[in-house]
C-alpha cells in the first residue's frame, strides 16, 4: 500500500521528510514559550523530563566511557598474532586478508598525508598486508606534486602505495569525500580483484579521513576480526576517535568540546543494543561494500548513509564493531581565534547536515518489510533521536526550566513554578559527576603537555570547563540547528572543507 503511494508522490514525500527534522527541533525548541501560556505544567513536566534523560545519558557516558577506557589499555597490551595462533591453532591463513587504506585529500598540505602514511609504516602487521591508496582530488593545486612527494618518501614500504585522483564534475556526483573514495576503491577493486591477485572476500577498506594517525596495532586487530568473526561480511569496524593531534594548540572552547565528543563516541560504541553507527574513519570488507554499490556519490555525510544503505541492503544484519585502539585526528582549527571558531561551526554543520540520512532512513523503513520491526524501530529511532538531542539538547538544558515562570506571572505562584528552576538545577547539578569523569578519564588518555607548558596555564585550562554549557551552545547546537533549518527550507548545502593547518 505505502509503496505505490510513494511512487505516485515520491517528491512530495521526500520534500516533506526533508522538512521533519527542523520542524521538529524547531516545535521542542519553541514549546516552552508558546506552551508556557497555555499549558504551563505539561511544558514543567516536559523541562523535568528532558532534565532526567540527560541525567540517565550522563551517567551512561560516565559508566560506559570508563568501560572503554579499561578496554582501551587491556588491547594495547595485545599480541594479535599470538592471541590468533592460541585461539586457531594455525597461523597460515594470518597473512591472506589485504587491507587497503584510502586516504581521502583534497587541499591538505604533502605533511599531513605523510603524518598519516607514517602511522602506517608504523604499524605491527606485516606491512606487505597493507595497500595505502592516496586518493586526491584532480581539480586541487598541486595534488599530483603533493601526492608524489609521499609516493616516493614511502616507496617499497607497503605491498603497494599509489595515488589515485578523482576528476571533477564527473554526473551525478556532488562534491566531497563519498564522490572521492568512491573512485578510489572501484581502482582498489580493478587493480587487485579484477586482476586475480585477490579474491573480493580477501580485502578490507578502510575509509581514512587524511588527518588520521592510527594506533600501531590497528591493522592487526582488523586482521584478526577480520579472520575470526564469521559475519565479517556483515561487520563494520570502527575504532574510537580522539582529536588529540593538535588538542593543545586550539581555542579553550573547540578544545573542551572535542574532548566531551571523543568521550561520548567512546561511550557510544559500547551500545548494548547494538545501536552503532560509524563514523569519520572505518574499515569493512571489499565485498560488502561491493555487493552495496560502494558509497553514494550524491551525499555529503558519508559515513552514517553508508551505513544505513548497508543496513537494509542487508535485510537488518550489518553491525558495527569495535575495535578498541584509539585513532588520533585533528580538532577543528585556522590560523587565528576566529577563523578557528568558524572553521568548528562550519564542520559541524557539515556533520549535522546528516540529518539528511532521516528521510532516507525513513523510507527504507517502509520499503524493507522484510527486516523486522524489532530491528527496523529501534535503528531509526536512534539515528532521529541523535539528530534531534543535537539540535536541541542546549537550549532545553539551558533556557527550558525558566522560561515558564519567567514568562508566566500566574504559574509563578504555584508549587510547580517555583519548584521547576530549583529541581531542573539539581538535576543537571548531578550531571556534573559525569563532567569529572570525563575529565579524569581524559586525562588519562590525551598527549602530555608540550614541555614549555608552565603549571598556571595548566591550572587555567581547567577553568576552561565551567563554560561548556556556552561552547556546546555556540559550536554545537547552533550549527546542528542550522543544518537542519538549511534542509526544512530546502536552501541545500554544499561539501565544505574543514581548513587544515
Amino acid at each position: 500500500m505505502f509503496i505505490p503511494f510513494f511512487k505516485k508522490y515520491r517528491r512530495q514525500f521526500q520534500r516533506a521528510l526533508e522538512i521533519l527534522p527542523g520542524a521538529l527541533a524547531w516545535t521542542i525548541i519553541l514549546f516552552p514559550l508558546w506552551g508556557t501560556f497555555f499549558v504551563p505544567k505539561i511544558v514543567a513536566y516536559f523541562v523535568l523530563a528532558f532534565d532526567v534523560y540527560w541525567l540517565y545519558r550522563s551517567f551512561s557516558t560516565g559508566v560506559l566511557g570508563t568501560v572503554g577506557f579499561l578496554k582501551i589499555k587491556e588491547l594495547a597490551k595485545v599480541n594479535w598474532m599470538d592471541k590468533y595462533s592460541e585461539e586457531s591453532g594455525d597461523l597460515k591463513k594470518w597473512g591472506k586478508p589485504l587491507h587497503a587504506v584510502v586516504i581521502v585529500c583534497y587541499k591538505e598540505p604533502a605533511y599531513m598525508i605523510r603524518r598519516c602514511v607514517e602511522s602506517l609504516d608504523k604499524q605491527s602487521i606485516d606491512k606487505s598486508q597493507l595497500a595505502v591508496v592516496i586518493a586526491m582530488e584532480a581539480r586541487a593545486t598541486d595534488a599530483k606534486e603533493r601526492a608524489e612527494e609521499v609516493l616516493k618518501d614511502y616507496a617499497g614500504r607497503f605491498g603497494d602505495i599509489f595515488a589515485t585522483y578523482h576528476p571533477a564534475d564527473l554526473v551525478g556526483e556532488v562534491v566531497g569525500k563519498a564522490a572521492n573514495e568512491f573512485w578510489a576503491t572501484r581502482i582498489v577493486k580493478e587493480k587487485f580483484v579484477d586482476s586475480g591477485r585477490f579474491s573480493l572476500s580477501d580485502l578490507t577498506i578502510t575509509s581514512c579521513d587524511v588527518d588520521s594517525v592510527f594506533d600501531k596495532n590497528y591493522f592487526a586487530a582488523l586482521n584478526y576480526k577480520f579472520l575470526t568473526n564469521e559475519s565479517r561480511f556483515l561487520r563494520i569496524w570502527q575504532s574510537p576517535i580522539f582529536q588529540f593531534n593538535n588538542l593543545w594548540r586550539v581555542p579553550g572552547f573547540v578544545r573542551i568540546i572535542s574532548i566531551v565528543g571523543n568521550m561520548n563516541q567512546l561511550a557510544t560504541l559500547q551500545d548494548t543494543a547494538g545501536l552503532v553507527f560509524n563514523y569519520s574513519t572505518y574499515s569493512l570488507s571489499l565485498r560488502l561494500l561491493d555487493e552495496v554499490g560502494y558509497w553514494d556519490r550524491d551525499v555529503i555525510p558519508e559515513d552514517w548513509h553508508l551505513f544505513l544503505k548497508s543496513f537494509f541492503a542487508k535485510k537488518g544484519l550489518v553491525e558495527v564493531e569495535p575495535i578498541f585502539l584509539p585513532t588520533y585526528q585533528d580538532a577543528a582549527e585556522s590560523t587565528t581565534y576566529v577563523r578557528t571558531m568558524v572553521n568548528r561551526y562550519e564542520q559541524c554543520k557539515r556533520t549535522a547536515w546528516g540529518a539528511v540520512d532521516i528521510p532516507y532512513a525513513i523510507i527504507n523503513f517502509f520499503k524493507h518489510k522484510e527486516i523486522p520491526l524489532r530491528i527496523r524501530i529501534p535503528r531509526v529511532y536512534k539515528l532521529v533521536e541523535s539528530h534531534i538531542i543535537w539540535s536541541t539538547g542546549a537550549f532545553i538544558l539551558a533556557f527550558g526550566a525558566s522560561i515558564p515562570p519567567l514568562l508566566n506571572p500566574v504559574f509563578a505562584q504555584t508549587v510547580l513554578g517555583q519548584t521547576l528552576p530549583k529541581l531542573s538545577s539539581f538535576i543537571l547539578t548531578l550531571c556534573l559527576t559525569n563532567l569529572l569523569v570525563i575529565i579524569f578519564l581524559n586525562h588519562r588518555l590525551q598527549p602530555k603537555n608540550p614541555e614549555d607548558t608552565s603549571k598556571v596555564k595548566q591550572l587555567l585550562r581547567l577553568l576552561e570547563w565551567p563554560f561548556l554549557p556556552i561552547a556546546s551552545f555556540l559550536v554545537s547546537s547552533v550549527p546542528g540547528l542550522d543544518a537542519q533549518t538549511r534542509l526544512m527550507l530546502g536552501k541545500y548545502m554544499e561539501y565544505r572543507v574543514t581548513e587544515k593547518v
